[in-house]
């Protein structure tokens, strides 16, 4: 048989074509209508570029830059020509890309010695556009793996040479650009002339690499300074350095040499001594601080947080009680609803703000309220029958992801408030051009716990994440800076400890599911951690939050 069907999701049509065609052959063939170029597919849900080939037959959806899968191979993409670009600029420096903020992608020159300038940000620029315009192939070629590591330590590429070996296995696959070789974990696009959207700019002591907008594809997306958020990542860049684990490579070392227990104990030591810091700072300002506001996205260790500060706010002779807004939702019938009609859980018009700020009057007037519980099931609040009363020296912790949201308590003056906000800021990179998303962490949690404590199944999570996201971004994300402290629950080990309890979940994903490709995704990138058992990890620990086995009470 020397013919294959394909059918096209995009267009509802099955073609036969010659056995061995590619997406790039047939990918106009389809006649296929989308808003941005197209730069990849999905391959039986699976990403593919477009120079697969085709061998049996197949279901296929071209991907532009609006999809999920479709940013990641053209950011990866840019990351390469950066890279390249740096190099070929200052050959003796280094580019890191140490992570994701204000919508861009934070890097830094190592070696560089000075400061960064207008100047050479220009440079480095102009000659990215050069690449772009010469519409350079991005070619991936497999090799025996010790060829791959020579020419890895080569290109001073030590640890992406270190993870190869690691792996164990024959071969490896690098992608090339001309002379340069990299690898970035993932897919590319066909050539350096699909990437004419993008944008470099001064950022604190490096730059910032900005990417399209995936609403309007000929725009960078906007971005802004954001000092807390960035503080709080060199803090926790410091901490890398501290156990010496700054990548996935050197994490596996101290697995495989069964150092994971120092690791786990130092980590845990540093939240410890983090939530103990402001804990002191919320003492110090005791006389006028009447409720610390505790806010975070999605499966960022609000909850767990909460109880430990609780725990430090008592050693220092404090009386701390916690309420939780969830309790405070409106009737579901009052539920304000999204553009697809979906009820938006996220808005903060589902908080009963007016309720909510009543019984904080009669708290603060000493008077004893009757908390609500709010039924999920029924989508109504009723009386808990627990009633509080702030006696002298309470303080009262509100955990909720509106607490930097001003409309939250607006009668109540900056001065009485402590606001806390709390995100997995990932630490650790893949290798110094392959930051780790602090999303995927997010997500990986929240699958887990799922899973434990909801019987979703992965895919299940999976979809709905989307919506998750676009909530945080409309209500979340624009007040972290509000906050008077952030705090990042993040732990260094915890990704090598999440993987034997994330890849069952993973790889019950079939094939036919829409979600595969993100599972798919997600099980390559577990594929580079060595694990690490949770035997050592305290049982008052934020990651007990997801894994189970943690001594407090949700």
């Amino acid at each position: 048989m020397n013919t294959i069907d394909i059918y096209c999701v995009n267009t509802g049509e099955k073609r036969i074509y010659p056995l061995g065609v590619t997406l790039m052959e047939i990918k106009d063939d389809f006649n296929v209508d989308l808003e941005n170029p197209i730069i990849g597919a999905l391959v039986n849900n699976k990403v593919k570029e477009l120079s697969f080939v085709f061998v049996k037959n197949k279901k296929v959806e071209f991907i532009d830059y609006s999809h999920p899968d479709g940013m990641r191979l053209y950011v990866r993409s840019l990351f390469f020509i950066l890279f390249s670009a740096v190099r070929e600029v200052f050959p003796e420096v280094k580019l890191k890309m140490m992570h994701g903020i204000s919508r861009g992608y934070y890097c830094e020159l190592a070696g560089l010695d000075r400061k960064i300038t207008d100047s050479d940000i220009f440079s480095i620029k102009s000659e990215m556009r050069q690449l772009v315009d010469k519409d350079i192939p991005f070619e991936k070629i497999g090799l025996p793996t010790e060829e791959a590591v020579e020419i890895c330590n080569n290109q001073n590429l030590r640890y992406k040479a270190k993870l190869f070996e690691q792996q164990g296995a024959l071969f490896s696959y690098l992608y090339f650009m001309g002379n340069q070789a990299n690898y970035f974990y993932g897919h590319q696009v066909p050539s350096t002339g699909y990437l004419q959207v993008f944008d470099l700019v001064s950022y604190y002591d490096g730059l910032l690499l900005r990417i399209p907008n995936p609403f309007k594809f000929s725009e960078v997306q906007p971005y802004s300074t954001n000092d807390k958020l960035f503080e709080v990542f060199q803090e926790h860049k410091d901490w890398a350095e501290i156990l010496n684990v700054p990548n996935v490579a050197n994490l596996n070392e101290n697995a495989i040499n069964g150092l994971s227990g120092d690791i786990i104990k130092i980590s845990e030591a540093l939240h410890e001594k983090k939530i103990a810091e402001i804990a002191n700072l919320i003492h110090e300002r005791k006389d006028k601080v009447k409720i610390v506001l505790i806010a975070g996205p999605s499966a960022s260790g609000k909850t767990t947080f909460s109880k430990r500060l609780m725990v430090q706010l008592a050693v220092n002779g404090l009386k701390p009680t916690m309420i939780s807004l969830d309790d405070y939702f409106v009737d579901r019938e009052l539920t304000p609803k999204d553009e697809k009609g979906e009820y938006d859980f996220e808005a903060i018009e589902a908080i009963d703000v007016e309720f909510f700020n009543q019984q904080l009057n009669q708290l603060f007037n000493d008077e004893v309220v009757e908390l609500p519980k709010f039924n999920f099931t029924v989508g109504q609040k009723f009386p808990s029958g627990k009633k509080l009363q702030l006696l002298p020296g309470s303080i009262l912790i509100v955990e909720g992801i509106h607490g930097m949201n001003p409309d939250l308590v607006p009668h109540i003056a900056a001065g009485n408030t402590f606001k806390i906000f709390i995100s997995a800021l990932t630490q650790i990179s893949i290798d110094d051009q392959n930051h780790i998303s602090t999303t995927d962490n997010r997500l990986i949690r929240r699958m887990i716990r799922d899973s434990k404590y909801r019987n979703y199944a992965a895919q299940d999570t999976i979809r709905r994440w989307s919506s998750v996201r676009a909530g945080e971004d409309k209500n979340i994300f624009p007040y972290q800076e509000n906050a008077d402290i952030m705090f990042n629950s993040a732990l260094i080990y915890e990704l090598a400890v999440l993987k034997k309890y994330a890849e069952p979940l993973l790889k019950a994903v079939t094939e036919s599911q829409p979600e595969f490709s993100e599972s798919n995704r997600l099980l390559k990138f577990f594929s580079y951690f060595k694990p690490i058992d949770d035997l050592e990890i305290p049982p008052t620990s934020l990651i007990r939050e997801f894994l189970g086995g943690s001594s407090f009470t949700y």
